[in-house]
């Protein structure tokens, strides 16, 4: 399990350690980017705690309303932040569609329950106070995925708002955090086994009502994730399939953990392209 729930083991770009750092200068250049040439808000505090800010891009010609495509970074709910998280913004914005990099309180100081608490509430927040929004589109990698998947299973009256969330591009994500507890990855977590079984996307799957039958899920995974990363995709998109939602499996030939998000930076990448169409769905 150690060596399953080490992505950067799996890659066949670079070494263990040369490829995280080749992620983090990729996405962070990338965001870089994407603030000089978008218009942004920086730091949007959707709440009270240090790490509950966004980072809004704006499209380039918005018309009145536009669809957001809401980003959820991975970094084993430990690492990483919204500063790094814009990398996908220049193309999308473009096209007529804002980008949102959601920030959240990682381990050790975020919890578990936190952290899914905190991206529910950020979308809360979004269709509140932005009243342009026609449609949300989330999308996150590894750990992002994860929540992006919580997201998904949110009974919204709680938070007094329905989000109108038209899809949900989940990219090598973790939907059942149960072996994730045998593993280096809990240290900093320290979930129980119970916090774990609550916050499985996998064991929160409710039966598909019509708002989320018209919700497109594309699960994606690369080539080049381990077989765990692998099992963990498949098995999610079935339930969710199963469950009467509306779901694709996107297996990426020739890319890995890390690449498989990066790309969405260029234009011509297929899940780029994912994005682009997101105004035309609408």
């Amino acid at each position: 399990l150690e060596e399953q729930y080490s992505p950067s083991r799996w890659s066949p770009r670079l070494g263990k350690d040369t490829v995280i750092q080749a992620h983090l200068a990729a996405t962070a250049a990338g965001t870089q980017r994407a603030r000089a040439g978008a218009q942004t808000s920086l730091h949007v505090p959707y709440g009270d705690g240090d790490g509950e800010k966004l980072d809004i891009y704006f499209p380039t010609d918005p018309s009145g309303t536009f669809p957001v495509l809401v980003y959820i970074h991975g970094g084993y709910w430990q690492c990483l932040s919204k500063d790094e998280s814009g990398f996908a913004a220049l193309p999308l914005v473009s096209q007529g569609v804002a980008v949102v990099a959601v920030g959240y309180d990682t381990a050790p100081k975020g919890h578990m329950d936190t952290m899914v608490l905190q991206v529910r509430r950020s979308l809360a927040f979004l269709v509140e106070q932005y009243s342009g929004i026609r449609g949300v589109y989330l999308c996150g990698h590894s750990a992002g995925a994860h929540l992006a998947a919580m997201v998904l299973s949110t009974d919204w009256t709680k938070y007094r708002v329905a989000p109108d969330i038209k899809g949900a591009v989940l990219v090598s994500g973790v939907y059942d955090l149960e072996p994730i507890l045998h593993t280096y990855v809990n240290d900093a977590l320290n979930m129980s086994w119970e916090v774990a079984q609550r916050n499985s996307p996998m064991r929160c799957i409710a039966p598909a009502a019509p708002a989320a039958v018209a919700c497109e899920v594309l699960v994606a995974v690369a080539q080049h994730d381990s077989p765990e990363f692998r099992r963990q995709s498949q098995e999610y998109s079935q339930a969710l399939r199963a469950a009467g939602w509306s779901v694709s499996l996107l297996d990426l030939a020739g890319v890995d953990h890390f690449d498989i998000i990066e790309k969405l930076s260029e234009d011509t990448y297929v899940l780029t392209q994912v994005g682009e169409e997101l105004p035309s769905s609408l």
